[in-house]
């Protein structure tokens, strides 16, 4: 047991340096502002800015989603079998009650949702950033937030603060989950193969992060902040997991993480659709480049979804 538990504390420790280099990079290096970037710097940091939308596109469908949909989907499996040996009656009937309609699904959606209504409020109860929406679309010529690859209004700035909250939120969610995840490992080699995993992509997406709260003029000491409180996530987790492991390791992972995991994954799909992806690529400048970067950053996020 000691040598797991070494594994496990180096594990931790691991995590937590690895965020907090990832994600203060952008934040601590001037070149990173594309404020005072011009010319080729610019571009650069455009097409970076893609690859990291692309690393945000590829978490959220590869990694939250695929596991939000499989904890949900073996916790109505785990509720079916209890059933069943309970029920002497007709376990036909509890098969088609809950394995047909997509539970998972919904509660994606209903995270997607919560989201799409929070800000909602926020501009119902702050009309002044609505007007000024408004004349961003006349600037430009009516267009639409979503229309790709154009000169399109973005996201007010009252809306950027707020999604990349949310995005710090769903991160904070899915990290939690996978520091319990490698803290409830029975065996050295489980931990070392899945933190490696964790460790191969949360770097990209934590440099992301940083790199999004530059492009919003987020102050550097509570982007600094920010990026400190998400990195002590996946430890606080694995610390979880180290106590949990000491029972039943799979007592862990019950609905209300799968039901929690849901929610942040469609949180994350919310502001990786509606935020980043746009802000990305808005503007005709170097299409192609553009959607070569978007698509390296989700083929990456997609390999190592190969081991996760």
């Amino acid at each position: 047991m000691e040598p797991l538990l070494g594994v496990k504390i180096g594990c931790l420790f691991a995590l937590l340096a690895l965020t907090l280099l990832c994600g203060l990079i952008p934040i601590c290096f001037k070149w990173f502002k594309i404020d005072a970037a011009t010319g080729h710097h610019r571009r650069l940091l455009s097409l970076l800015g893609c690859i990291s939308a692309g690393v945000f596109l590829g978490a959220g469908l590869m990694h939250m989603t695929a596991e939000a949909l499989e904890g949900i989907e073996s916790e109505i499996q785990r509720f079916m079998e209890k059933n069943r040996t309970e029920s002497k009656g007709k376990p036909e009937d509890l098969d088609s009650a809950h394995v047909e309609y997509p539970y998972g699904e919904l509660i994606i959606s209903l995270g997607f949702f919560l989201i799409f209504l929070l800000e909602s409020v926020v501009l119902q109860c702050c009309p002044g950033t609505t007007e000024e929406s408004t004349v961003q679309e006349e600037e430009w010529g009516g267009a639409h937030v979503l229309q790709l690859h154009s000169h399109g209004s973005l996201p007010s700035p009252s809306q950027g603060p707020l999604r990349a909250l949310v995005l710090l939120l769903s991160l904070s969610f899915h990290s939690v989950f996978e520091g319990l995840a490698v803290g409830l490992q029975p065996t050295v080699a489980s931990t070392v193969q899945l933190c490696l995993a964790v460790l191969a992509h949360k770097g990209l997406v934590v440099f992301g992060v940083g790199l999004r709260l530059v492009r919003i003029g987020t102050q550097s000491r509570w982007a600094i902040f920010s990026i400190l409180l998400l990195a002590l996530m996946s430890p606080l987790g694995l610390a979880v997991g180290l106590a949990v492991a000491q029972g039943d390791a799979k007592g862990g992972r019950g609905l209300a993480q799968a039901v929690l995991e849901g929610v942040a994954a469609g949180t994350f799909l919310y502001v990786t659709f509606l935020e980043i992806l746009p802000r990305e690529l808005a503007g005709s400048e170097i299409p192609l480049a553009k959607w070569g970067c978007v698509a390296a950053g989700f083929a990456f996020m997609a390999f190592i979804a190969l081991w996760a």
